[in-house]
């Protein structure tokens, strides 16, 4: 009885603390009742959810991030097997860049309700971290695989019998050394996801107890701690499109010294003695023109949406090999053969380094070599816009792998920009100077210099020299992200957006003088934040926009540049304010017309409010599509506020989204997405395992190169009406025009700013990607057939399921 009690007055004070937003109290009650009546968990699951997410925030918001996940797992005890408390925990975990532990969490959440669509799109954002597209394209690659496989079974024969297979994946080399009769195999990976996969695949082959893996780095290893003495071979893939990237430098020159038995010579025989698979490495470079690339690494255009961009100073992307800057990357990945556009040779390919990956002195000097300089004889006309760089992986002394932009191959290139202010143009006769060196264990390729007609120019100043414009002394250096960087050079989109913005001031403004002097709006709403200060002209009430695109953007500008507009931006980065502030100057742009929103909010995550006391918006420019080709999370939402924080007449910009689509037949999208079968991995079962990992939406595919037949015309899939914050869905039918099998459903969007002004996602000038649903199992069709397509939009998740049938 005094038990009763004590669970009815501690559930009744902890509905009044959930009643008065004490949280943490209110969850503490609820803890001592589920312990104590554990009959009243079904009756009480929602309240106690409610409050432990609530807390869970609180917690976060304070830093106390060992409390918060204390709290889950008390809750856990409680609810094992509530998917939503489950979910909730890995979204947590997530933010906090514990990737490994959130997929567990969301992989589990879903294991216990499959059609939860909030723990299914987590778990596909995290996927595509946890296990990388390239894992499937490698997989499916039997030519690398058979090249590998044979490589290590000739080791294993010619007395190779123990076996470390560093950055193991899915364990598919160590396998190969243990099926080729190597004696003893270990096996190490940092993931812990690809680790405890490895270890699924290496069971289910009938190898658990004949290959040891285990959950570290190579470095970290030690014998006999961890391997029992050192070993013969050792195996690796772990290169990257620039070669070294990986860290394979390090992780072998530790292997020399503290994992490998002493490198092979005549007096001992091959099973005393150590060696390594790939045995070396070439590496290629060509200088290229070619626009795309271009365009995501430095400013093309000298107006955008009316505005002059010379006064931004200089633009570049956080690609480059400079001295200078630690923060940067040395190169960026792409492959050749599908950039749009495609590309020009500016240069013969070149042989850039050789490394033995048998030699620990050479590998131990690489670092310390002397920068290199190489005089390359250019061969084409065109802009310098890019070194590409590949690579031949020497398996052995008999087989090899290339990594070539005209090869069949899984792999991309390695892209190494040029970053100066002013287009190059190159010409056959000159000469083009590049330094190579592998500072930090980067592979770092710099175009330096040019020599023509007997005068070497700087590629700094180059442009100068050769009396093509003048130089106009120290310049101010900001980085863009290459994506911030391509929507810069979209001029269609920033006219397409001019356009719009003036008509809707010009009809604003026609109301205005047909309804006399405004003096507010006359609504009592009061705001989150003081009206901002500052000097402002004294005619008539301005007419406010808010821009709230992520990351760099110019279109608050734009709309300042209306004139008599009050423009705010949501660009936070002091160096990219800068930037837009000396845009504004060099306008004419008065210095009040353009604030900066997030200066002036307390909270950022309530960005959307009010200007001021008695003021609303009469535009907001909402960023829609992410660059990867996926609609923006919650943008439903967010439409919804923004409609209400509009004058009469005002808009939201864009006012609707049309998705579109066709059906393809597309090989490669199948390759990037699923193993395809025990056959490409050596008669291996490592498919059902690496395909858990499996999305089902492919982002950042430029579907005007990608290799696939077009089996219908496009079609429109849905809209998305953010004035009216309505999502159209329906059922689509589709007419197939071509027999074969739907494979995929790529899509894009029509983005329209008013009813005649709209921009595509999916032209040449576009910086977005496209992406694509591709089935689970491919739909055979024939000419004639209609396809029924169900879509469906879960936050950012769009979902396409297609059934064939023929109409009677």
């Amino acid at each position: 009885l005094a038990s009763d009690s004590l669970v009815s007055r501690s559930l009744e004070s902890a509905q009044q603390c959930l009643f008065n937003q004490d949280y943490g109290t209110a969850f503490v009650h609820y803890l001592l009742v589920l312990n104590l009546a554990p009959v009243l968990k079904d009756f009480a699951s929602e309240s106690f959810r409610f409050t432990l997410f609530k807390w869970a925030d609180e917690l976060d918001s304070l830093g106390r991030i060992q409390d918060l996940f204390d709290c889950y797992e008390q809750a856990l005890e409680l609810f094992p097997s509530d998917e939503v408390i489950i979910n909730s925990m890995g979204e947590h975990l997530f933010r906090m860049g514990f990737r490994d532990e959130a997929a567990g969490h969301f992989h589990k959440a879903l294991k216990l309700k499959p059609d939860y669509p909030e723990a299914k799109e987590n778990f596909y954002r995290v996927a595509n971290w946890l296990v990388e597209r390239w894992h499937f394209l490698m997989l499916n690659d039997r030519r690398r695989n058979h090249k590998y496989q044979q490589a290590i079974q000739k080791a294993v024969e010619g007395g190779c019998n123990t076996v470390l297979d560093i950055g193991t994946g899915t364990g598919i080399l160590g396998m190969c050394a243990k099926k080729a009769g190597a004696a003893e195999v270990y096996a190490c990976e940092l993931s812990k996801t690809m680790y405890e996969l490895a270890c699924e695949v290496v069971t289910a082959n009938g190898m658990n107890g004949r290959i040891k893996i285990l959950h570290m780095k190579s470095l970290e290893m030690e014998v006999p701690k961890d391997i029992p003495k050192r070993v013969s071979l050792v195996v690796t893939e772990t290169v990257d499109a620039g070669l070294f990237g990986e860290g394979i430098i390090e992780s072998l020159i530790h292997a020399w010294n503290h994992l490998l038995l002493p490198p092979q010579d005549p007096s001992r025989p091959p099973s005393q003695a150590g060696r390594v698979i790939p045995a070396g490495a070439t590496v290629f470079g060509m200088a290229v023109q070619c626009l795309e690339i271009r365009r995501h690494h430095r400013l093309c255009v000298s107006e955008v949406g009316g505005l002059t961009t010379a006064a931004a100073g200089e633009l570049h992307s956080p690609v480059s090999c400079s001295s200078e800057d630690d923060s940067t990357e040395p190169y960026t990945t792409e492959r050749l053969s599908r950039l749009p556009g495609g590309y020009t040779p500016l240069t013969e390919p070149f042989n850039a380094l050789d490394i033995d990956f048998n030699n620990v002195q050479e590998l131990e000097g690489l670092c310390s070599r002397e920068v290199s300089r190489v005089r390359l004889p250019v061969t084409g006309e065109g802009l310098l816009d890019a070194l590409a760089v590949w690579f031949q992986l020497h398996l052995d002394q008999q087989s090899s792998l290339s990594t070539g932009p005209k090869e069949d191959t899984c792999w991309e290139q390695a892209i190494y920009p040029i970053q100066t202010p002013h287009n190059f143009p190159l010409r056959p006769g000159d000469e083009l100077i590049v330094e190579i060196s592998c500072r930090d264990a980067y592979l770092r390729l710099c175009s330096v210099a040019v020599a023509r007609d007997g005068r070497e120019f700087q590629l700094c100043s180059a442009l100068a020299c050769l009396g093509t414009e003048q130089s106009s002394g120290p310049r101010d250096y900001t980085m863009l992200e290459c994506a911030e960087m391509a929507l810069l050079n979209n001029q269609p989109y920033h006219d397409s957006f001019r356009r719009a913005l003036a008509k809707l001031i010009t009809n604003l403004k026609d109301a205005r003088s047909i309804q006399g002097p405004s003096k507010g709006q006359g609504l009592e709403v009061m705001p989150l934040t003081d009206p901002p200060s500052g000097p402002m002209d004294p005619g008539p009430d301005p007419f406010y926009v808010l821009d709230v695109s992520e990351g760099f953007s110019v279109l608050s500008l734009m709309a300042a540049s209306q004139g008599q507009v009050k423009a705010y931006s949501s660009v936070e980065k002091t160096q990219h304010q800068a930037v837009l502030r000396r845009l504004a100057m060099a306008n004419g742009v008065p210095e009040e017309a353009l604030e900066f929103w997030l200066n002036q909010v307390e909270d950022e995550q309530a960005v959307l409010q009010r200007p001021s006391r008695e003021k609303l918006w009469s535009a907001i420019i909402l960023d829609c599509v992410e660059t990867c080709g996926l609609v923006r999370q919650k943008l439903m939402e967010k439409a919804t506020l923004a409609r209400c924080l509009l004058e009469d007449g005002g808009q939201i910009f864009p006012e609707r989204i049309v998705l579109y689509g066709m059906l393809v037949e597309s090989d490669t999208l199948l390759l990037e997405s699923a193993v395809q079968g025990q056959e490409p991995t050596l008669g291996f079962n490592i498919a059902p395992f690496i395909n858990q990992f499996t999305v089902p939406v492919h982002v950042f595919l430029d579907l005007s190169t990608l290799q696939c037949r077009h089996l219908s015309d496009s079609v429109e899939l849905f809209i998305l009406d953010l004035m009216n914050t309505n999502a159209n869905y329906t059922n689509r039918d589709v007419m197939v025009n071509a027999s074969g099998r739907v494979t995929a459903v790529p899509f894009w969007y029509q983005i329209h700013l008013n009813e005649e002004i709209s921009v595509s996602t999916f032209n040449q000038d576009s910086h977005w990607k496209q992406a694509a649903v591709v089935l689970h199992q491919p739909l055979a069709v024939r000419e004639g057939d209609w396809v029924r397509l169900a879509v469906t939009l879960q936050k950012s998740s769009i979902s396409i399921s297609a059934t064939v049938y023929i109409y009677k």
